[in-house]
């Protein structure tokens, strides 16, 4: 084969390996709003309170934050392949779970191995670092990284069509063909990759960093139902940062460390993980209230009344504009460097959330502010990892990934206290029942695009990141995973 049919078949197979891994985070990336929709339901269908179904949101956000970091070191260490197919499995057995029960604990078993499957994106991200084409690499990863969002924002029509059209166990039960058709392109497609770092499984690393984020996560999104100074929360809130100042103490002290703090406080890393706390705020405002603003009665002064497909497919543009602008991100990020694209993405977020706060009228202006917002979102998130990976040695991209993962995780849950908190401490009775006032939903958006300014000004604040070299040894793979 001539060298110029070489590299056409290779370009080839690496767009087909974005494909296929982008499809994959889509799919671990609906799992966050899969059941969003139908939460005011989940207390009949299950026969449980309001304050229990409100779990099936939160525990796969807890799970997903948890599990993400240890995956990546994984990852690093065993294969991100590997890692991959074992986080889609788990994904596929919580989805089955799901699929066939209707007692309360089995479903929130399942959500939260659904959750846990959320470190495939880091991965994904790590094995285009690995295999891809340099040229490649830039547009990969920004779609990759959209898909947070993609499949968030895709969620909600699908979950709105399944519900009303069938049964609510075909949501968990698509989730689970989902994930077995996605591991059977992963073996067919996508190779490992040979880079490894080799080392000891930090197991205590994990369980201490699991203890912290499960005891942060927990006091964050329950605070407003348990109150934030009662006993518990506090406790919660104390029992994490000592757990935190202890698990740091130890990974600086050990020689194989599931996070290497070291390069974490590095200030390109550091600062753009807090970043993308805020970015994740930001950006999944409009995934929680969108619906919610779109079917509440207009009685209350905001809402359209519209039944929950038609509010679904009312927001797909926030899952296309999504998709969309990935690529787009690239080609800036590519031009200006990935902070340029952070600041950026960070200033439409804060555009589109105060557009929000500000304007609830007409139908298009509310669609369209949610839309910007996604735009931001889309631009931001593909320039996250790219920092990341600009800041990090090779054999680290995935435990690196993994902790930027995290980072978003945090904003994402933080995001759901913020906007419970919010829309329970201001309501109105209208139409025979009760719905968050207007007052509520404009604090929310407010909230959100001030995390989109502070975010802007972080990355701003960013210094330049000392460019690691990327593979140079790449070679050509077939589509059936040889290479």
């Amino acid at each position: 084969m001539s060298v110029a049919g070489s590299a056409s078949s290779a370009t080839r197979s690496s767009k087909v390996v974005i494909i296929v891994l982008a499809s994959c985070g889509i799919a671990v990336s609906l799992m966050q709003t899969l059941v969003v929709p139908l939460l005011p339901e989940f207390p009949h269908l299950l026969h449980t309170t309001a304050a229990n179904a409100g779990w099936l949101v939160t525990a796969p956000l807890v799970a997903g934050a948890v599990c993400a970091p240890v995956t990546g070191r994984l990852g690093d260490m065993y294969g991100k392949r590997r890692m991959l197919l074992l986080s889609l499995a788990t994904m596929a057995v919580g989805s089955a779970i799901g699929a066939v029960s209707d007692d309360f604990t089995a479903v929130l078993v399942g959500r939260l191995l659904q959750g846990a499957a959320v470190g495939v994106v880091p991965l994904g991200i790590s094995i285009m670092r690995d295999e891809l084409p340099e040229e490649r690499v830039g547009s990969g990863v920004a779609l990759m990284s959209a898909t947070l969002g993609i499949g968030g924002a895709v969620g909600l029509p699908i979950t709105g069509v399944v519900a009303q059209e069938l049964n609510w166990h075909w949501l968990f039960a698509g989730a689970m063909v989902f994930a077995l058709v996605e591991i059977a392109l992963i073996l067919w497609v996508v190779p490992e990759s040979s880079l490894r770092t080799g080392g000891k499984f930090d197991f205590v690393g994990a369980v201490g960093l699991s203890a912290a984020l499960t005891c942060l996560l927990l006091a964050i999104s329950k605070g407003n139902e348990w109150g934030w100074s009662s006993a518990l929360v506090l406790g919660l809130l104390a029992g994490a940062v000592v757990v935190l100042l202890l698990w740091g103490a130890y990974e600086l002290r050990t020689a194989a460390p599931l996070v290497d703090l070291r390069v974490s406080a590095r200030p390109t890393v550091l600062l753009t993980n807090i970043a993308s706390v805020l970015v994740g705020i930001a950006m999944f405002t409009g995934f929680l209230v969108g619906s919610q603003l779109l079917q509440a009665p207009p009685e209350t002064g905001y809402g359209y009344g519209l039944s929950l497909v038609v509010a679904g497919l009312v927001l797909l543009p926030i899952g296309a504009a999504m998709g969309l602008f990935s690529p787009v991100s690239a080609r800036i990020s590519r031009r200006y460097g990935p902070r340029t694209t952070l600041i950026l993405g960070a200033c439409v977020l804060a555009l589109g959330n105060l557009g929000g706060s500000l304007l609830h009228d007409p139908l298009s202006v509310v669609v369209v502010n949610l839309t910007i917002a996604s735009i931001g979102g889309a631009l931001a998130y593909g320039a996250l990892p790219a920092l990341i990976m600009r800041s990090v040695p090779t054999t680290e991209t995935a435990a690196a990934n993994a902790l930027n993962s995290l980072a978003r995780s945090i904003g994402t849950s933080g995001c759901s206290a913020i906007v419970v908190a919010l829309t329970t401490g201001s309501l109105v009775h209208v139409a025979g029942g009760t719905y968050p006032s207007i007052n509520a939903y404009s604090w929310v958006f407010v909230v959100a695009g001030g995390a989109g300014l502070v975010a802007a000004l972080i990355a701003a604040a960013t210094p330049a990141p000392p460019r690691y070299e990327a593979v140079t040894h790449r070679v050509a793979f077939a589509v059936g995973g040889s290479r």
